[in-house]
């Protein structure tokens, strides 16, 4: 049994993932790459790490691809009955917070292969306040307050970039130009990072793609 559940885990396609989030003065920004793996073998360049929730939220994720799209899909069909039953919209805290016990309970079912999923919730609500939310792999929660890499594969290199260049009066603007050296960090050291990379701001004009860049290999 010990062997079969080694087999099953070494098999499951993973991001290795290198995720950025940063609080600005002014907005939020949220940033992945794009490339998953199972084990050594690299088995898709371009996927998109960071999920749509509704018009507003959005979720970055870390771990096993099937378990965050089953989890992100249930978080949304979840905050949807939610907000036909208040007749309003979720708050960004209220969808992290959801997110945070579905993947609490999540790993702690009796299941051959339980779910490890880190992510990170960057939205806006209502009063166009931006907000991020931080869930570890074990469903603990936290408010970002300045910046964050969950745990992704690429957190040290993409935290020793932010540790030097964040700043307190930080704008989108340059939390944008920020999160490309993370990512192009990261990708330049991590071997589960790379192939190109997405951003997301977060304002109170709403969410809006900020880059969208491949990363290919130059062979000279």
């Amino acid at each position: 049994m010990i062997e079969s559940n080694k087999e099953i885990k070494d098999s499951m396609l993973k991001t290795g993932t290198s995720l950025v989030s940063i609080v600005c003065t002014d907005g939020a920004v949220l940033g992945a790459d794009r490339k998953v793996t199972a084990g050594n073998l690299v088995v898709d360049k371009n996927f998109q790490k960071i999920l749509v929730i509704n018009e507003r939220i959005m979720v970055a994720m870390t771990g096993s691809v099937s378990d965050a799209q089953f989890t992100i899909k249930l978080l949304g069909a979840e905050l949807r009955i939610k907000e036909i039953k208040n007749k309003r919209l979720s708050s960004v805290r209220e969808a992290a917070n959801l997110l945070a016990m579905l993947t609490y309970r999540g790993i702690r079912q009796p299941s051959m292969v339980p779910s490890i999923v880190g992510t990170i919730v960057a939205g806006v609500d209502e009063d166009g306040s931006a907000h991020i939310y931080s869930i570890e792999p074990a469903g603990g929660i936290i408010e970002v307050k300045d910046y964050d890499a969950n745990f992704s594969s690429g957190m040290p290199y993409i935290l020793g970039v932010l540790e030097r260049g964040y700043k307190k009066d930080i704008k989108v603007k340059e939390g944008v130009q920020l999160a490309i050296e993370c990512l192009k960090a990261s990708t330049q050291r991590d071997t589960a990072s790379g192939f190109g990379i997405d951003i997301f701001t977060f304002t109170k004009e709403g969410v809006k793609k900020a880059v969208s860049q491949e990363i290919q290999s130059v062979y000279k």
